[in-house]
């Protein structure tokens, strides 16, 4: 055998090995995802009446604005462009986020309780929150925005309230500063919502669930329509 080729051999077979152990090392260190929530807050629940039964509220599904439902952060980096970070995450879609911080920031403000998919006492007055969030803009080191058009509804109650809320809170540079903000933003959502409710509640019309009864036959009423005003902002 040629003694060049011999000699050629292992330090190409060293060569490939170095190769594939920085290949592997290159991988090992690439930047790991970073994982965010809107849930979760330190915040005090509200008292009620011990003699007053805890408010039942029902906070269906979110809608949120197609470019953003996925778990990617999208972040505007312009009028008409923006960013999807793949490595920096919602803990889930952002409607489940936007759905589970709304849920409690409303249990705690109004010391209430979301039966949504939850079993609850026949005829007890429940009152729906529907949110379809319009934009959901996040600017780094600017501010996170927040425009959501959202309905209180007495299930036994013709009435319901529509309102828009538009929030917009500054943020410092950074990711934890950016899901900040938006929590931030959000809670200022959920009062007006839980202005609403309580607007609602006191209207005597449509704290109750009205069953109308002939012979064997029982059946819910609604009830008439109120007024209520959206909530000043």
């Amino acid at each position: 055998m040629n003694h060049a080729v011999a000699h050629a051999a292992p330090r190409s077979i060293a060569r490939t090995a170095a190769c594939v152990g920085l290949a592997a090392l290159t991988a090992c260190s690439s930047p790991s995802s970073r994982f965010y929530t809107l849930g979760s807050s330190d915040a005090p629940i509200a008292t009620r009446n011990a003699a007053t039964p805890p408010l039942l509220i029902e906070v269906p599904p979110v809608e949120v604005p197609p470019q953003v439902a996925r778990t990617a952060f999208v972040v505007q980096t312009g009028a008409n462009q923006v960013d999807v970070l793949e490595q920096t995450r919602w803990a889930s879609l952002p409607a489940d986020e936007i759905r589970q911080a709304l849920s409690q920031d409303l249990t705690r403000q109004l010391g209430a309780i979301d039966v949504f998919n939850t079993p609850h006492p026949e005829g007890a007055p429940v009152y729906r929150v529907s949110v379809s969030v319009q934009r959901f803009e996040s600017w780094p080191g600017s501010h996170a925005l927040i425009d959501a058009v959202w309905s209180v509804r007495p299930l036994y109650s013709q009435t319901v309230l529509t309102c828009r809320s538009v929030v917009s809170e500054t943020v410092a540079s950074g990711y934890d500063a950016l899901v900040a903000g938006h929590r931030l933003a959000l809670d200022q959502v959920a009062a007006k919502i839980a202005t609403g409710v309580e607007a609602l509640d006191a209207a005597q019309d449509a704290r109750t669930a009205p069953v109308a009864t002939t012979g064997a036959t029982t059946a819910r009423v609604r009830r008439p329509a109120i007024g209520v005003a959206c909530p000043a902002d």
